[in-house]
């Protein structure tokens, strides 16, 4: 009788071990996305993706000192920090954030990650559980469905490839610059850099690459039919591409520096002797001056535009979609402090 209770005990024993195991297993496994998932606009990614508005969060570097990565509602209410790092390349999707984390850390603190140490990270929607997946120096990077298609900078020169969210199933595409920022239903669209600057599609389904128009353009930005973009043959002044009706649109003839598009408007920043920053309604009408001087990092969410002064990484900027008001996001400032 003895035998067999200590029998029982055995195989009771090893059943937890194995019901924990798979316990654990389960809770670490990686949730895939649903299709369709974009990590963050091109817009933002080509301004360093320091903002990132998804399921009615934004989740943004506050360059403040002692700021870090925190979240807020779209309306700048509930700020709060979700970690200390200095990142930048913000992306999000499903339960996940992924961004690249530059080494430093805002504050002093015990939080646990190396510092020193650059690496592009995913961790839960409220910041924990941050996990290294790569400690290649992430140019640009962009999330389409459940792959992270990163643009990196090696020794060797730039290399371009895709890497599951789980950390597995990396695949080398190209080892010359692709962008990965602007991304729609599966298919990412980047200019060309080898012989020419023409619009170029990147099917994520095959990764095989497309021309789709025989352009000059820098930095596209799909919006509905609409490809916004600068023209590098012409000073880099302002223009807009229709898909459907094979038309160009000069949106201005300023030189700009960086820009940015959403929700009926543009940022742009204007270059010169008289440098601005400019908003203006997404046919080119409507032109208003934000600010005087040279801006930068010019970032947006669905109620608010955030920039920085160029040479000052360390003070945000914040305007009303659609404003000409511009001031110190003086909310930020005090949430880290």
């Amino acid at each position: 009788m003895k035998k067999y209770v200590k029998t029982v005990l055995y195989v009771l024993i090893a059943l937890i071990i194995a019901a924990a195991a798979i316990l654990l297993s389960f809770m670490q496994r990686v949730s895939m996305n649903p299709d369709g998932t974009v990590g963050n606009t091109a817009g933002n990614l080509n301004n360093e993706g320091l903002f990132c508005e998804y399921d009615g969060t934004v989740y943004f570097y506050n360059s403040f000192p002692e700021g870090g990565l925190f979240a807020m509602n779209p309306d700048e209410t509930d700020l709060r920090r979700i970690n200390p790092l200095v990142v930048r390349n913000i992306l999000a999707g499903g339960k996940y954030l992924y961004y690249f984390h530059t080494g430093s850390s805002a504050v002093a603190t015990d939080f646990g990650q190396a510092l020193g140490i650059k690496s592009f990270q995913r961790s839960k929607l409220n910041g924990s559980n941050g996990e290294s997946l790569t400690n290649d120096v992430v140019v640009t990077g962009q999330l389409v469905n459940n792959y992270l298609y990163l643009l990196t900078s090696t020794n060797a020169g730039p290399s371009f490839y895709k890497l599951k969210i789980d950390n597995s199933d990396r695949v080398d595409l190209a080892d010359y610059n692709i962008n990965p920022a602007c991304a729609e239903n599966g298919v990412i669209y980047y200019s060309g850099t080898q012989s020419d600057h023409y619009l170029y599609a990147l099917d994520t389904a095959t990764d095989i690459s497309t021309e789709v128009w025989k352009g000059n353009l820098w930095f596209p930005v799909l919006e509905g039919d609409y490809v916004y973009y600068m023209d590098p043959a012409n000073d880099y002044r302002l223009c807009r591409y229709s898909r459907t009706e094979n038309v160009i649109e000069v949106l201005t003839e300023d030189r700009v520096d960086c820009f940015n598009v959403g929700n009926g408007y543009i940022y742009y920043q204007k270059n010169g002797a008289d440098a601005q920053l400019k908003c203006m309604r997404t046919d080119g009408s409507n032109v208003k001056v934000v600010a005087e001087g040279n801006y930068t990092h010019i970032n947006m969410t669905s109620r608010y535009v955030y920039f920085h002064e160029f040479g000052d990484d360390t003070t945000l900027y914040h305007t009303p979609l659609g404003s000409d008001i511009c001031e110190p996001f003086q909310a930020a400032r005090d949430a880290a402090g």
